[in-house]
């Protein structure tokens, strides 16, 4: 289905503050960027509704929550996307970047919930390890003896903890644009520092300080962003068994023949675990709407009840099979609420 004519952001804002429709587009797909946690799910919904409308298939791109919120928020028209994917909750900062541009109608949808698993070869040694133990093997700086901030001095797992492997310390994760960065940062390397006596102590004497230090990731090597490729950190950890990585749930499932996950705080990520909360590592998967491009990009409404469908979303729905978590019936009826009467919800 091919739109009659081509609408800029700028003429997309006017038509929309006067209460008119935006002329339609010359683009015929939808666009679809963000996390690469949600993507393989994006992708799944994305096929099947393909195959079964008449409208193009999405394109999908995996750029990272950040990445793909930041293109979103560049305002209204063909060329900026009409969903952006996340594995975090839209920040105030974005909410206003979006609205500075014109984007001020923005309608949120859960889908469900992943948790972030720490893993590594599935032949190599299992790892119980707590979050403070992960702080210490990941921050950037650590007090010593006095408390004076030095870099971080550990170099092998057993230097924090003789129970721990005799490996030397390497990690894999995502790179600061990713949600899956910023999820682990709040639940791992945050929860853990408080739970570091020396660490905590930093809280009292300077705030800034201490959050910087709980925020903070190694740059010395020990810690290697690999991009927004989760799969590419699986096929990393299969060729060097002593190295870990940091992604999410669906890819573990999807990899179970290959990696194991660590057992965190006495939890390992299951479906059950992280639907009842009690694996400690676990957050919510979004996506963003433009409700401005829904009448104008076709098959908008379309893709969106798809995805927000019980067949897809519910209990034992497609996207299970795959790792989401789903939604309460309370939850679910909520977001497919949102959808249907395309209510922003920002």
């Amino acid at each position: 289905m091919k739109l009659k004519a081509l609408f800029t952001a700028a003429a997309a804002t006017t038509a929309i503050m006067a209460g008119t429709h935006a002329q339609a587009a010359s683009r015929d797909y939808i666009s679809i960027v963000g996390s690469s946690t949600v993507y393989p799910f994006a992708t799944v919904v994305a096929e099947r509704f393909g195959r079964s409308t008449e409208f193009s298939v999405p394109k999908i791109e995996s750029t990272g929550s950040g990445g793909g919120l930041k293109l979103f928020c560049e305002g209204l028209g063909e060329n900026t996307p009409d969903i952006t994917n996340a594995s975090r909750a839209i920040k105030s900062s974005e909410i206003e970047l979006c609205a500075s541009n014109g984007v001020d109608e923005i309608i949120e949808v859960k889908i469900g919930y992943d948790g972030i698993a720490f893993a590594n070869a599935k032949d190599a040694e299992h790892l119980e390890i707590s979050r403070a133990q992960l702080f210490m093997a990941l921050a950037k700086d650590l007090p010593d003896a006095s408390g004076e901030l030095k870099p971080n001095p550990y170099n092998k797992w057993s230097d924090i903890d003789p129970s721990l492997p005799d490996y030397e310390i390497e990690v894999l994760g995502p790179p600061p644009t990713s949600g899956t960065r910023d999820a682990f940062v709040e639940l791992v390397m945050e929860e853990g520092c408080a739970e570091v006596p020396a660490v905590a102590a930093l809280e009292d004497q300077d705030e800034d300080v201490f959050e910087a230090v709980c925020k903070s990731m190694r740059e010395d090597g020990r810690f290697i962003e690999a991009g927004e490729n989760d799969n590419l950190i699986v096929q990393k950890l299969v060729a060097s068994p002593e190295a870990f990585g940091i992604f999410g749930f669906g890819f573990l499932e999807e990899n179970s023949d290959k990696v194991q996950p660590a057992h965190i705080g006495g939890v390992i990520p299951t479906f059950e675990t992280i639907g009842d909360g009690s694996y400690p590592v676990s957050r919510s998967l979004f996506f963003y709407v433009k409700k401005a491009h829904v009448d104008v990009i076709p098959g908008m409404a379309e893709y969106l009840a798809e995805f927000t469908s019980q067949d897809a979303i519910g209990e034992f729905g497609y996207l299970t099979d795959r790792g989401l978590i789903p939604l309460d019936q309370r939850e679910w009826t909520k977001v497919r609420n949102a959808v249907v009467n395309l209510e922003p919800n920002l």
